[in-house]
């Protein structure tokens, strides 16, 4: 199994990794996938509750496909900002967004989800697709995510779970340890990133423990939402 990086390494560790796989990442998340990607953006962006002319932040936004989403739910009067460390990645997503309608509604920035560099109570939700599992602390990065939105907000998550079923279970991480990795090197020239996402994944809190951590970051209405049995699972709690 791939070693993972220390607490104190992990921000280098992933910020270089992300930059290393920028190119390929969405193609990579639409072969992984089959493609069932979008319908979760779609879900998530759903349970995050951002209304028309609404105000939302996406964390950790990558190549900036759950922010264009998110744009979609604010529409012509709203603004969403997005924000990630890896330069690299809000390269590809500045490219992503030169065609979308409401690009003009989307400010990208680098930023680290550790530290927001947002004042208290400022967006109308917060959602973090395939982020979480990437920071070196969970805790700090939800109760940043709850300090910045504003009370009766939503903070959604999205990311990989732990499937329970017999058999299938095996498969699942069979796959994701043997199958993933050779995909990541020949598809993305990379195939100790994608080993990393199994490892990340084996260790990251359940779904059912990290609902538990946003009810200790302060939010209410805590709940999972499991798709393909568990393999990935949208977590959602709203600001009191």
């Amino acid at each position: 199994m791939t070693k993972l990086p220390s607490k104190e390494n992990k921000e280098k560790f992933v910020r270089d990794m992300f930059n290393s796989i920028a190119r390929r990442y969405d193609l990579m998340n639409t072969l992984m996938t089959g493609g069932l990607d979008k319908k979760w953006r779609k879900f998530a962006v759903k349970r995050a509750e951002l209304q028309p002319g609404g105000y939302g932040l996406d964390v950790c936004c990558g190549t900036g496909m759950l922010t264009m989403e998110l744009a979609r739910a604010a529409g012509l009067n709203g603004r969403v900002t997005g924000l990630d460390f890896s330069e690299k990645m809000l390269a590809v997503a500045k490219e992503n967004l030169k065609n979308f309608d409401l690009k003009d509604n989307i400010s990208l920035i680098q930023g680290n989800a550790m530290a927001l560099p947002f004042a208290e109570n400022t967006f109308d939700c917060a959602t973090v697709g395939w982020g979480l599992r990437n920071v070196p602390d969970i805790m700090t990065a939800l109760r940043e995510m709850v300090r910045v939105v504003k009370p009766g907000a939503k903070v959604v998550s999205l990311d990989m779970a732990q499937p329970t079923a017999p058999v299938f279970k095996q498969l699942y991480w069979f796959c994701f340890e043997k199958v993933i990795p050779a995909m990541g090197k020949l598809w993305a020239g990379n195939k100790g990133a994608y080993s990393y996402l199994h490892a990340s994944a084996k260790v990251f809190p359940n779904q059912k423990v990290l609902v538990q951590m946003f009810r200790e970051a302060g939010l209410v209405e805590t709940k999972y939402h499991n798709f393909c049995g568990g393999v990935v699972a949208v977590v959602e709690g709203r600001k009191p």
